[in-house]
Order: structure tokens, then sequence, then C-alpha cells
């Protein structure tokens, strides 16, 4: 099992989670898209990967100790001035090495190899004709795969061979005569190449021979230990949303910590509807957790009184949720720590500059915590995507009903009201989605969709309702699928399903008398419209 990221810096007094395992396959991010979906095909593997900054020192390689190392792609040229690089010392460590696409060309070229700029360029399926066999293509012959590549190996290093080639790719794949380093072309980690998983797993198991030990079911033990050591004595309070990542956060810490634990669901007025409601018969009665409801709508609605850019909406009420534990921690004798649901995405969408990922949004739950709240910190599913949070759950006996709702932002329908936050135009969007969430329940469709919801537009149009003229607002209705939220397709809803809630809003939600369907992916777009 594997130790937590030390990406972003602790918080309060106390740092988070210690780790308390090695990482057998570190992902160094060059700046690739697909970093999270290298780490997320590992993870299926039953092997943990943890993503790492291109540049980490051979000697924290070590320290963690890491079996093997990836090299992901990446948006930069090798020829451009200052382009990343890993350590050196890593291509002489014996340390197995899999570089891709980028990681293919800078490893080539710090070994001696000659990089041209754009003659090859390959975008889309290439069929890659295998000419040597063994090591990370055994069992392959001939396979389509990915490639998205401007730059391209003109000519090898002296101490590698080729392996592959495609029709526009003289080096599609190659190896070092006498290290264990693989070098890639293509994208072994995406659907569309059809090599069905052998790569990677000839990577793991064959190369770097790490062993299938990542389970969930060995995670949730090993948490509810590393909770206790966290907090051997004292309260600690679970910040408690009623999504998912809190739940399983909440369950877990009362595992470890039993009386200890008191959880506080904070109703900001910016909630779903009925969310108060699930919490206290999912949690309360079924796990008998402590939790104290505190109705802070008033507050969080003064904070965001007039603030349209969604970065300071996320800001506010991160600081208004600080204000609210703060509050409610001096009323509780003893109280020394505060167990959150951060996952491993929230942490790489956070990330600093000049860290593995650009900053996309500000999450409040990380690295938020002031030094005068005096709290240790401890995230015990930081370490987690989102599908790995449910199988956690699920060994800890939580619903179906908990397990399986779409997720929802911590910031709530603070980030689905665009433009100005207030009790109407909340109302409106509560209700909006109340109805879309309750059709695709209704039709089956709901489980068959990552994330549903509605979001109210800062426009208004032009209709006609009962023969008159009306000048009303608009839902805009988002679905989208996905594994674990990093990338989503639009949802393909069935045109009579989507004609169906739209009459209903219309007839239904006072104020609106327009519904559209977002056919947008992430990327480009992000899943919530803020």
């Amino acid at each position: 099992m594997a130790e937590t990221s030390s990406a972003a810096t602790a918080a309060g007094r106390g740092a988070r989670t210690a780790a308390t395992h090695a990482v057998p396959i570190a992902i160094l991010d060059f700046g690739s898209q697909y970093a999270q979906l290298i780490a997320r095909r590992v993870r299926e593997r039953h092997v943990y990967s943890e993503i790492l900054r291109h540049d980490t020192p051979l000697a924290e390689l070590r320290r963690r100790g890491v079996r093997g190392v990836i090299l992901s792609g990446g948006p930069a040229s090798v020829l451009s001035s200052g382009a990343p690089r890993p350590d050196p010392a890593l291509l002489d460590s014996g340390i197995p090495v899999l570089g891709l696409c980028y990681g293919m060309e800078i490893v080539a070229l710090m070994l001696g190899g000659r990089i041209e700029r754009g003659t090859m360029r390959e975008y889309g399926l290439a069929q890659v004709e295998v000419e040597t066999a063994g090591d990370v293509l055994a069992g392959l012959h001939a396979f389509p795969a990915w490639m998205s590549h401007g730059d391209s190996v003109a000519e090898l290093p002296a101490d590698l061979v080729p392996l592959g080639r495609t029709a526009g790719c003289r080096f599609a794949a190659a190896r070092h005569r006498t290290r264990p380093i693989y070098l890639l072309q293509f994208h072994p980690e995406v659907v569309h190449t059809q090599d069905e998983g052998k790569i990677l797993d000839n990577f793991l198991f064959r190369v770097a021979g790490v062993e299938a030990g990542w389970t969930m079911e060995n995670f949730a033990a090993a948490a509810v230990l590393k909770i206790r050591e966290e907090a051997p004595e004292g309260t600690a309070i679970c910040a408690l949303s009623g999504g998912v990542d809190s739940s399983v956060a909440a369950v877990l810490a009362g595992e470890a910590l039993g009386s200890r634990l008191i959880s506080i669901f904070v109703d900001h007025g910016l909630l779903r509807a009925g969310e108060a409601e699930v919490v206290t018969r999912d949690l309360e009665d079924r796990f008998h957790l402590r939790v104290r409801h505190v109705n802070a709508a008033d507050l969080f609605l003064e904070r965001l009184a007039g603030i349209e850019d969604p970065e300071e909406k996320r800001k506010r009420i991160g600081a208004a949720f600080i204000e609210v534990f703060e509050e409610e921690a001096r009323h509780l004798d003893g109280a020394r720590y505060l167990i959150q649901g951060t996952l491993y995405p929230d942490v790489i969408e956070s990330a600093a500059a000049g860290g593995p990922a650009a900053t996309i949004k500000s999450h409040h739950n990380v690295g938020g915590l002031p030094e005068k709240m005096g709290l240790t910190l401890i995230e015990p599913l930081r370490e987690l995507f989102k599908d790995e949070v449910r199988a956690v759950g699920r060994v800890l006996g939580i619903p179906e009903s908990v397990l399986g709702r779409h997720p929802f932002p911590g910031p709530g329908l603070a980030v689905r009201v665009i433009g100005a936050v207030d009790r109407e135009n909340l109302a409106v969007a509560r209700r909006a989605d109340d109805i879309f969430i309750k059709e695709l329940h209704a039709s089956g469709l709901y489980d068959t969709i990552w994330q549903a919801f509605a979001v109210l537009l800062p426009v208004k149009t032009v209709g006609v309702m009962g023969d008159e003229r009306t000048y009303e607002q608009v839902i805009a209705l988002r679905a989208v699928t996905s594994t674990d939220g990093m990338t989503a397709d639009w949802g393909r809803l069935p045109l009579d399903f989507l004609g169906r809630v739209a009459n209903r809003i219309v007839n239904e939600v006072p104020g609106v008398n327009r519904v559209v369907y977002d056919l947008s992916s992430k990327p480009p777009a992000t899943i919530e419209w803020e």
C-alpha cells in the first residue's frame, strides 16, 4: 500500500495522515492530460500508483519504495528551452522505467538520440508493427494504438534498440540494451490502444515485478488503524456533507474512533432537495454516528451576496465553512482533529503551478485550514479516486442509496446558480434539479449516468405561456458519463426523456420558460459549469 502525496502543504498544527506504505509505481507527470488515467489503469490492476512531479529526485523515489516509474506524455516539446526532464540519475538507477510519448522523447534525447520537430506528426489511431517481441511487448504482434505527438525520435541513441514501428513513425517502441528502460511513442493507457492491457501488465508484473495487492478491503483495514494512530486521544470532528466522500470518511472514522468522533453536518442553504433527511436516515440511524446539525444558511448567503465570480464563490464558501467549524469546535471539549473526505482528484486539480497539474479550480477542503484553528487535519481518502471510495464504502456496508448518489460539489448549488446567489434563484435551481433526478430514477436511467444536475443560467428569454408573452429564466440540464470524474463525456439520454423533463420544469418551476441540454465533454469543459 502507498504513502500519501506530499503535493500540498499540511495545514493547521498537524500534518495530514502519515505515510504507512510504499508506492510500487510512480507516475512522473510532465503535464499530460492522461496522467490521471495512467494512475487509474495501474490501480485497476490492484497495484498502487501515485502521481509525482516530473523532477522528483531519485532519492525521494527510493525513500518511497518505488519499484517502477512511468513517465507521462506532455504538451511541451523536448527541443524547447527549459523542457521538463526527470532526474538524470533515474536512468542509471536500475529502477524499471516506461516512457510514454513525451516520456520516450525526453529519455531518448537524454541518452544521446536525435529528435525532430513536426516531421512525422501522428494524431489518432495507428497500426503498431512489433519488430522484436518480449518484455513489455510480450504476446503482441500487431495492434492499433493511440498516437498524439508532433515531435518524433529520428535517430535512436546507441544504447537503445527498436521494438516496433508504425507507417508514420520509425521508432514507435524501443528499449535499452542493458537497463530496464522501455519507451513507447503511443499511449497504452487509453482504451483506443487495443493491446488488451498486455503492455501495462507486462511492465508491472514481468519487468517491475510488483504484486497485485492493492484492494479496498486492505485499504479500509489499514485506514482504520491509521486514523487511530493519528488520533490516539481526544475528540475528532468530521466535516459531513452527506455526499459519498464525506459519508465514507465519516463511517471509516466512526469505525476507528467510536464515540470520540462527532460529525458536523452544515446546512449551508446550498443543498439538494432532501439532503439533510438522507444524512439523518443513512448515517445516524444505520451507523449510529453522532451528528450535529448546524443551520448556517444565513451566514453563507450573507457571504455570497452579490458575488458572481465562481472562484470567489468557492473561496468564500470555504472561509464560511471554517467559521462554522471554529465555532462548533469551541463547544466541543477536547476537539483536536478534523477529518475530511478529500480525494486524490481534489488534490490534483488544486495543485499549485509548477506541480504535476495546473490549477483547474480551488477545492474548499484542500489545504484550507488556518493556523489559528489548531486542529490536526486527517484525510483518510486522500489517496483514492471516486470509484475506489465507493468500493471502500461497500466494504464498510454503506448502502447503495448513499454510494450510488451522483457527486455533489462542496459549494453546492452556489456553483449551479450562475451569477449572483440568492434564496429565490437557489429555490429555482433546487426544484429543477429535483425534477431531473427523480425522472432519472423513475426511468431507470440514474445509474447509467455518472453525474446529472440542473444549472440556472443568468439570462432571460422570451417565451409564450397561456397566450401571453413571458420573459423568464433558462435552465440547462447537464448529464455526463465517467469513471473517476477526471474526464467525462456527455450523457446520451433519450430525447423523449429530455422532452418530458423539460416539460415538467417549465410547467412546475415558476420563473422558467426554457430548458437546454449541455453536449460538452471534459475536456474541454469541466463537469460543473463553475
